[in-house]
This record gives C-alpha cells, sequence and structure tokens, in this order.
C-alpha cells in the first residue's frame, strides 16, 4: 500500500507536472503562482527531472513560448493566475485562428490557474 504525505499544493502541482513528463516549462513568474513555477525550477536545478525551464516576459510570451515548443513536438506546461489569463487570452485567440488549427493540427499546453483568496472583509 502506497504512503500518504502532505504536501503544499504548489509543489504538489510542480511533481504532478514531472510525472506528466512534460518537456517545457514556460512561465512568467507572478504571485500567487510563484511557487509553481519556483518548486518546478528546483526539481529540474537539483537532476530529479530532464526539462528546459522558461523564464519569460509576460504571460503572453509564456503561453506563445508552449505553443512554439508544442509545435515542435515537446509536451507544455505554463502556470498563471487569473490576470495572467487574461494575458494569454490574445494568444488563445490566435491560434484558435491559425491555418494549422483550421487543418486539425493544434499545439497542446497544460497549465494551472492560481487565485489569491485575499481577505474577507
Amino acid at each position: 500500500m502506497s504512503k500518504r504525505i502532505g504536501i503544499e499544493v504548489s509543489l504538489a502541482i510542480g511533481e504532478a507536472v514531472k510525472m506528466a513528463n512534460v518537456d517545457v516549462i514556460s512561465a512568467y513568474p507572478i504571485t500567487p503562482q510563484t511557487h509553481i513555477v519556483e518548486g518546478i525550477a528546483e526539481l529540474i536545478a537539483n537532476g530529479e527531472w530532464d526539462a528546459e525551464s522558461i523564464t519569460v516576459e509576460s504571460e503572453h510570451s509564456a503561453l506563445s513560448a508552449c505553443l512554439g515548443a508544442a509545435a515542435a513536438g515537446a509536451r507544455t506546461f505554463t502556470a498563471t493566475a487569473g490576470q495572467g489569463l487574461e494575458l494569454m487570452h490574445e494568444v488563445t485567440y490566435s491560434q484558435l485562428h491559425a491555418p494549422a488549427y483550421r487543418h486539425g493540427r493544434s499545439q497542446p499546453c497544460s497549465f494551472s490557474s492560481a487565485i489569491s483568496m485575499g481577505r474577507s472583509f
């Protein structure tokens, strides 16, 4: 029987992405998802995972890098937050209307979107 252990959710997401055998992780570190990409970067730096981690200048670039890597055959992942997901919208819209997509060649990318619970008033 497997042993259950407690783990912080951000680190658990990183472990899940590692188990999915993702090749390229592209992200812009922004609160509250920073812990996710920090945990992933640590796994890669420690040699526990053979993957490429790309830190980019915005969420727009993060999704663009993921889609480019996916087009080359890589499994990709990005992490974002609500406002970052809104910035990715332009890239997803462009992707949906690209000629390659219309001909059945899409570039999949898995991602997590974190939220900050803030204070309750």
